[in-house]
């Protein structure tokens, strides 16, 4: 059964007779990137400016406004979001933790916040990766939800 889908009308799941507790989700995503794109993040040479900084708030950001973005997310009162940027060879591994304590989880948040800032990791290095006007070998990857905590 589709929880929002109702005579065939879309429609945002009640939750009014849920518990508010805390919740948890962690989510996941990669961006692959060029050797010498890395090198200049990590050694913040990057003409834009410092990348992981401008994903980290990008991230916070778009974690407070993702029921303005999905239509049928609920509102809820984040209490944490917490960013993880890990530099690997070939790219930036980003992990989002959000917190709250709600009648619903915070998975999309957590997603949602990947998501944005590995767009954000693009958008401040495409420069460097670009050639001959394309984008070869960049690529936003593995996004997913790693973990989703719900107290009882």
């Amino acid at each position: 059964m589709f929880t929002h889908i109702e005579n065939g009308n879309v429609r945002m799941v009640d939750i009014t007779e849920k518990d508010v507790v805390f919740r948890m989700a962690t989510a996941e995503g990669f961006i692959k990137l060029g050797k010498d794109t890395v090198k200049a993040i990590k050694e913040n040479r990057v003409a834009k400016g410092d990348v992981l900084t401008t994903a980290n708030v990008a991230a916070v950001l778009a974690v407070k406004k993702t029921p303005e973005l999905i239509p049928m997310c609920h509102p809820v009162p984040i209490t944490s979001v917490a960013l993880d940027f890990n530099l690997e060879n070939d790219g930036v591994r980003v992990t989002c933790r959000v917190k709250c304590s709600a009648k619903t989880g915070v998975e999309m948040e957590a997603l949602t916040g990947v998501a944005v800032a590995l767009l954000t990791i693009w958008d401040m290095v495409k420069s460097m990766e670009k050639v001959n006007g394309q984008y070869p070998n960049t690529a936003v990857k593995d996004i997913r939800v790693v973990k989703k905590v719900k107290e009882k």
